[in-house]
Formats: C-alpha cells, structure tokens, sequence
C-alpha cells in the first residue's frame, strides 16, 4: 500500500509516473482545483474523475495561487494539508503542487489524456476554460464532472459564520 508521501510527488518524480504510464497505455486523467475544507461535492467529482482513466493526478493551488485569485483569507488549510487529505483519498492516485494562476503550464507539461472540470464550465452554455487550447494541444480530451447541488467551500464558510454567531 502506498503512504501519503508517495502519492504526494515533484514534478520531475510526476513526469516519470507520466512516462511510464505512457508507455504501458495506461490513461492519465487531470483535475486540479483549491480543495480547501474538503467536501462531499469534492469528493464526488474526484471519484467521477478517477473513473475516467487508470491515474488520477490532482493539481492543487499552491496557498500563494489562491490567495492570488480567493483573497487573503484564503486558503483556510495550508497547501500541506490540503495535499495530505487529497493524498489520503483512494480515488486519488497523485497530488502534485502548482504555483501559476490557471493550470495550463501544468497542463503542458504533463499532457494528460483526460482534463476534468466542474459540469459549470460544459458546453454550450457554459464557463470559458482558458485551457482549452492547451489540452488539446496536448492531445487530451475534456471531461465536465457532475457538481452537488449546494455543496460548495463557501457555502461551508457562510455556515459556519452564522453557527459562529450561535451559542454553542
């Protein structure tokens, strides 16, 4: 069985995994996202995700990525953590930090046959993916997760504030 920390990989150690599963037809799939205070919603795609291929790779924010993007009282778990629960995950194969704003240099680099986002971002009517290009690029495909109605980090938040205000 594997620990934590060999699920949890460089990207030199990332790239190598990649190679390998490569060479053995083995179909990489890529979800990445901030997974802070995780829940059931992240849960669901991530299992939708890893039955999509034969790897699952999450990309995960670095803390200083989603400050950049989420504000400064965000992330609420350190890139650590995060990485620690997405890692004790089974559905999870690997978890790998990046630092840029979108993932589409990771993207680049790892060119997995399968990107997944959230069922907001699907055609037609859906969210622009920037990365789009790239993906294709890369030769992969993109796979639209299902999302779980009201189950969001910041509807977690705007729950706990308000149990905040109650007594205990």
């Amino acid at each position: 069985m594997r620990t934590l920390a060999d699920k949890q990989l460089s990207w030199p150690a990332l790239l190598a995994v990649r190679a390998a599963a490569r060479a053995a037809g083995r179909v990489v799939v890529w979800t990445n996202g901030t997974f802070d205070l995780l829940h059931p919603g992240h849960l669901a795609s991530l299992q939708a995700a890893r039955g999509l291929g034969d790897l699952l790779v999450v990309g995960l924010n670095s803390d200083a990525s989603v400050r950049g993007y989420k504000g400064p009282t965000r992330p609420i778990l350190t890139e650590g953590e995060r990485a620690a629960m997405l890692a004790g995950l089974e559905c999870v194969d690997y978890v790998v930090v990046f630092d840029e704003a979108t993932p589409e240099e990771s993207l680049r680099k790892l060119c997995p046959d399968v990107h997944c986002k959230g069922a907001e971002y699907a055609p037609p009517h859906g969210r622009p993916v920037p990365e789009l290009a790239t993906v294709l690029a890369g030769g992969g495909r993109m796979a639209y997760l299902p999302l779980v109605p009201g189950v969001s980090t910041t509807e977690l938040l705007a729950r706990v504030r308000k149990l905040g205000g109650e007594s205990a």
